[in-house]
């Protein structure tokens, strides 16, 4: 696999790219996907963007009325670039964690970071100090850029080894004083169009998140795939949504996409469905993005007519039944569009839209992907079979050092996780999620990380962790837990272990049920049987041992 001359300084994502023999095939069969072997995404995104559409274009929003222009962005993403190259020493190819809420300055962090020819490390907000430092091990940053508000647990896990930059604290090293003081005329980097411009940590099925790895111009194949063909959007569209631009689905739909044709994003830091929705139809957003939970939510409290402005309501992140596909239709007329995507190919590749729409299924290959159904050994399976989700496309999986490559890639096949089977019209139905990760209200949640975080409580002797079917999240964390002897397994001590959790690792990822069991079930060689545990709840027709202690809508907090 021959790769062009890069303009990293620092060799540190080349290095570790995986084995050349490891990656999938990739496939460039539109027009729009043949890029120059030169190619800074942020350098298109942004500076192409206000020579084509002008500078006084409005960019960003913000629910406060708040609106940075095309020509602010590109300023300020120009002065994040000089502060990171003239005042932090970064180099080409140095990494950047940016640490922080879908706010203006955040974008412009990710902009200014790939203009200077870096590698942007995205991370959510509301992980722990842990988890941060697992994540710096991995990557290896040398500048972090953090929200004022999130700075003291990434401080903690940066140590003396990373620089830690914060925005929107009110003292002269704050990154907008620094900025501010810059002229805001800085040149991209003239960096490779495979040179890595993003690390994006996965949730991950074991304890140790993997790594994917994204060149330039996998952040423009989205923009011109699944974008431009399935959403179509124009220069007058507003963008909305509610996920985090840590996550690619976020970062995609909220900031690569309306930027790459010239229409604006409305950037909400945290809301509950019906906020989201109130914001979005304030500011006249015509496309949304957000999991089928939210769509839920918000017909529940009848508020549909808050989404009757929208010319596209994407839903994506968990799967989406035919009975909220057809409420929502009967509700507000919309047709929702629904697709499944992945970290490892950056966005949404399986969609339709319009009268392509079946609902029920997720829809066709994206123009640009080709997707297929195989077998445990890897063969290819007929229609209406159930197997594993594969897919080839312009974006694939490339991991950091992580021999877990191995079990993404088959036969130049990325394998998502995820079992699915196809109609003879080539479209693809969810059946499951082949694996262990729980899909919680869009969140991907690792079983064994909660399970990690559940066993350092002082009280539990083991524990193991399901996903269990929820009408309103899709799925949420269901905890098996023996305690020491002596114990009781009461509400109280369910309770205790639900904040031992929220305080371990992100709140998010807590166990919302928990079951209390005097054994778990392992095979003869002492492995434990998760499926047995599922099997039972079958039985027993998912009744649950707990009540549920936070109200819907706080997962979050």
């Amino acid at each position: 696999m021959t790769m062009t001359t890069s303009a990293h300084v620092d060799t540190f994502t080349r290095d570790h790219l995986p084995a050349a023999n490891t990656w999938p095939a990739l496939e460039f069969t539109l027009p729009e996907l043949q890029y120059p072997e030169r190619l800074n995404a942020a350098a298109v995104l942004i500076d192409d963007a206000v020579a084509e559409h002008g500078p006084g274009r409005p960019a960003l929003r913000t629910p406060d009325g708040t609106v940075w222009t095309y020509g602010e962005l590109q300023q300020r993403a120009n002065q994040v670039a000089q502060v990171l190259t003239e005042d932090l020493g970064v180099v080409p190819g140095n990494r950047v964690m940016l640490r922080g809420p879908n706010n203006p300055w955040i974008v412009a962090a990710w902009l200014g970071v790939l203009k200077a020819g870096a590698v942007v490390v995205t991370t959510m907000p509301m992980l722990r100090s842990a988890e941060v430092a697992t994540l710096i091990q991995l990557t290896k940053p040398v500048v972090a850029i953090a929200d004022h508000r999130f700075v003291d647990e990434l401080g903690v896990a940066a140590g003396e080894d990373v620089t830690v930059v914060s925005y929107g604290a009110d003292d002269d090293g704050d990154l907008t004083a620094r900025c501010a003081a810059k002229s805001g005329e800085f040149t991209a980097v003239d960096t490779s169009a495979d040179d890595v411009a993003l690390l994006g940590p996965t949730s991950g099925t074991t304890g140790v998140p993997k790594v994917t790895m994204h060149f330039h111009r996998d952040i423009l194949a989205n923009a011109d795939t699944f974008a431009r063909y399935i959403l179509q959007p124009t220069a007058d569209d507003v963008f909305a949504g509610s996920p985090p631009l840590a996550f690619t689905f976020g970062l995609g739909g909220l900031v690569v996409f309306p930027l790459r044709f010239g229409a604006s994003s409305l950037l909400t830091e945290r809301a509950a469905p019906v906020e989201l929705a109130e914001n979005a139809a304030a500011a006249g957003a015509t496309i949304l993005f957000t999991a089928p939970t939210a769509y839920r939510a918000i017909l529940k409290e009848d508020r549909g007519d808050l989404l009757r402005g929208l010319r596209v309501a994407v839903s994506a992140g968990e799967h989406l039944s035919k009975e909220t596909w057809h409420a929502v239709q009967d509700a507000t007329g919309l047709r929702l569009v629904n697709g499944i995507g992945a970290t490892e190919m950056l966005h949404v590749f399986i969609s339709a839209a319009g009268d392509d729409i079946r609902p029920g299924t997720t829809g066709r290959a994206v123009p640009g992907y080709r997707a297929t159904i195989l077998d445990q050994d890897g063969r290819e399976l007929r229609p209406g079979q159930i197997g594993r989700l594969a897919v080839i496309g312009p974006t694939g999986c490339r991991y950091l050092d992580d021999a877990r490559q191995a079990n993404y890639v088959v036969n130049g096949w990325n394998v998502t996780g995820d079992t699915f089977t196809r109609d003879e019209d080539g479209y693809f139905t969810y059946q499951a999620r082949s694996d262990n990760m729980i899909v919680s209200s869009g969140y991907n949640i690792g079983a064994p990380e909660v399970e990690a975080a559940i066993d350092q409580h002082p009280d539990v002797v083991e524990n193991a962790v399901i996903g269990i079917p929820d009408p309103e999240r899709g799925s949420i964390v269901c905890a098996f837990i023996v305690l020491r002897e002596g114990v009781a397994g009461d509400a109280q001590k369910r309770k205790e272990i639900q904040d031992f959790v929220k305080q371990a690792i992100a709140p998010y990822k807590y166990p919302r049920d928990i079951r209390f069991v005097t054994e778990l079930p392992r095979n003869p060689s002492g492995k434990l049987q998760h499926f047995k545990l599922r099997d039972g709840l079958l039985e027993d027709g998912l009744a649950s041992q707990t009540q549920e202690l936070t109200p819907a809508g706080q997962c979050q907090a």
